[in-house]
């Protein structure tokens, strides 16, 4: 069935009064897909035509399109037999390890554990001599924001509140590394010193990441992180 939201009169009669509804439900689930090396030929031709053609269904060599070649039409039910009976070859392919009661109790009680665990400031060993100055400073900046603003050390992070995270920190050796919980386009940045991490891996919530490692710094910072409490707390009235 062709992704074409227009569909040809073919496919329609094949499908049903209700084509538009089993296009938009089944389109992209593994009973309606298949490997081909004629996926431009076939195009959005007629199944039959599809079928029957040079390299079509019925001449492919691909185990994937077994069965194909002998239908008369291509429907709701058909997309549900084919999908339930691939998914049920792939169980067999690839099946699902089995552990015994011992190994899966002792990994749920892991995870129980996991949920408890409660971090503090001496979890993170980055924060020791001049580093551990800076950002006593700049948490007490932080917190008199206003009198809703909450710290959460996390795993991997400082988290400081309002509705939700306005910034991360995260401690390094020779900086404390700040998330701004805002687009990148949010924020105003006169100086420059916001860095762009858009849809890259960092630890901490938001596009807009800033490094700190002076007290000359602070003032600075402090702006672009106003911006963002000032965003959700704006949200949140």
């Amino acid at each position: 069935m062709p992704q074409n939201k227009n569909l040809s009169t073919e496919w329609r009669k094949d499908i049903g009064e209700n084509w538009e509804e089993v296009q938009r439900i089944h389109l992209h689930t593994l009973g309606n897909l298949t490997l081909t090396r004629y996926n431009s030929e076939l195009s959005d031709k007629p199944f039959k035509a599809k079928r029957d053609m040079d390299g079509g269904f019925a001449d492919s060599p691909v185990r994937l399109n077994k069965g194909l070649g002998q239908l008369e039409t291509w429907n709701e039910q058909e997309i549900m037999n084919r999908g339930k009976r691939l998914a049920e070859q792939a169980i067999l392919v690839w099946n699902y390890p089995e552990l015994s009661e011992d190994v899966v109790a002792k990994y749920k009680k892991r995870a129980n554990e996991g949920e408890n665990v409660i971090y503090t400031i001496n979890d993170f060993p980055d924060l020791t001599g001049n580093m551990l100055e800076l950002f006593e400073e700049l948490r007490k900046r932080i917190g008199n924001l206003d009198s809703s603003v909450r710290e959460e050390f996390k795993k991997l992070y400082i988290a400081y509140k309002t509705t939700t995270n306005f910034v991360d920190i995260v401690p390094q050796k020779s900086r404390l590394r700040l998330s701004l919980n805002m687009a990148f386009n949010e924020v105003h940045d006169p100086k420059g010193i916001c860095k762009d991490v858009t849809n890259l891996g960092r630890w901490g919530n938001g596009d807009v990441e800033i490094g700190i490692s002076t007290f000359e710094e602070i003032e600075d910072v402090m702006y672009l992180i106003k911006q963002s409490f000032d965003k959700h707390r704006g949200e949140d009235q």
